[in-house]
C-alpha cells in the first residue's frame, strides 16, 4: 500500500496512517491466549472482528458517533478517523465473569461497585455496571475505581463515557439476546474528535472484544461455553504451558474449532451467511 505509513502493531491489529485525518486498520488473524500471540493463526478471524465491529457500528450511531469510513474489499482493513483515544478502557458488565468474578470473590465489590452477597459465577447482574480499566501496554489491564478514572479523564467526561458505554452495551445485549447469545460483558475505547466529542473507535461487540455465551447453554454457578478462544485457551491449559512466550503451536482441531465459533457468532448475530461477506464486506453496512 504505497499510500499507508505503518506507525503501530498490536496483538491482532496493524495500524496505517493514509493521511493526516485518516487511519487504516487492519484486523491479522493472529491470536492470543494470556497476553501472549500465538504462532498459529485463526483462518478468517480478521475479518469476522472487522465485519461484526462494521455491523455495530452502523447500528449503533443514534447512540454513539463512531470512527468508521469504511470496510474495505478484503473484509479485514477498515478505514477510519484520526481520533485521540482516551487512557482508559470502557468496560460494562452485565454477568459476573472473568476479572469482575476474581474481584468480587476477594472484596465484594467490583470495580468499587458493592455487589450483593451470595452471588456465584456467570450470575446475570442486577443492572449493567460500568467498570473502567487502565489500558496496559503489556500484560493485563488493570480494573480501576470510577473516581480513579476520573482522575484520568475529568469527572464530566467520565460521566459522559458511562452513559454512552452502559446505552450502547444495553442496545447490543438486547439485540443479541433476540438471537440466542448473551453478552455477558464487553470493553469500548472512546476517543474524541476535532471537536472534542466523544466518538466509539477500534471494535465494538467481537468475541475479542466481549464475551459471547449461548443462551441456549446458560446455566450459571461456573464458567459458560463461549463464541471465542476457549478451544485455544483450553488446549494451551492441557499443555502445561507456563503462559510465557513463546506459545504453542496449535493442531488443526483447535484452529479449525476456533475458527467455527468465531464464525458462528458472526452468522448468529447478523443473519448474514460469512460468504457473503467475504464475497461484499459492505452488506454489514446496510
Amino acid at each position: 500500500m504505497p499510500e499507508a505509513v505503518h506507525v503501530g502493531s498490536g496483538k491482532v491489529r496493524e495500524l496505517y496512517a493514509l493521511d493526516a485525518e485518516r487511519l487504516l486498520l487492519v484486523a491479522s488473524d493472529r491470536i492470543s491466549v494470556f497476553d501472549v500471540v500465538l504462532p498459529t493463526q485463526i483462518p478468517d478471524k480478521g475479518r469476522v472482528l472487522t465485519g461484526l465491529s462494521g455491523f455495530w457500528f452502523t447500528r449503533t450511531l443514534a447512540t454513539c458517533p463512531n470512527h468508521l469510513l469504511g470496510i474495505r474489499d478484503d473484509g479485514r482493513s477498515t478505514e477510519c478517523r484520526r481520533l485521540t483515544m482516551l487512557p482508559i478502557e470502557c468496560v460494562v458488565r452485565g454477568y459476573l465473569s472473568g476479572s469482575g468474578w476474581k474481584d468480587y470473590r476477594e472484596t465484594g465489590e467490583v470495580c468499587g461497585h458493592r455487589l450483593p452477597e451470595g452471588l456465584r459465577e456467570s450470575d446475570k447482574l442486577a443492572v449493567p455496571i460500568f467498570t473502567p480499566a487502565t489500558k496496559a501496554e503489556t500484560g493485563h489491564d488493570q480494573n480501576i475505581t470510577r473516581e480513579q478514572a476520573a482522575e484520568l479523564v475529568g469527572a464530566d467526561r467520565l460521566d459522559a463515557a458511562e452513559r454512552i458505554s452502559l446505552e450502547l452495551y444495553q442496545t447490543a445485549a438486547g439485540y443479541a439476546a433476540e438471537r440466542g447469545i448473551i453478552i455477558a460483558d464487553t470493553k469500548f475505547e472512546l476517543g474524541l474528535d476535532e471537536a472534542g466529542q466523544l466518538v466509539l473507535g477500534d471494535e465494538a461487540f467481537t468475541p475479542d472484544s466481549s464475551r459471547f455465551w449461548p443462551a441456549a447453554e446458560y446455566e450459571p454457578g461456573g464458567p459458560q461455553p463461549s463464541f471465542d478462544k476457549q478451544f485455544v485457551r483450553d488446549y494451551a491449559e492441557s499443555l502445561g504451558w507456563d503462559k510465557t512466550p513463546p506459545g504453542p503451536e496449535l493442531p488443526d482441531e483447535v484452529v479449525a474449532g476456533t475458527r467455527a465459533r468465531y464464525v458462528e457468532a458472526f452468522e448468529q448475530i447478523t443473519g448474514i451467511p460469512f460468504d457473503d461477506y467475504a464475497a461484499d464486506p459492505r452488506t454489514v453496512l446496510r
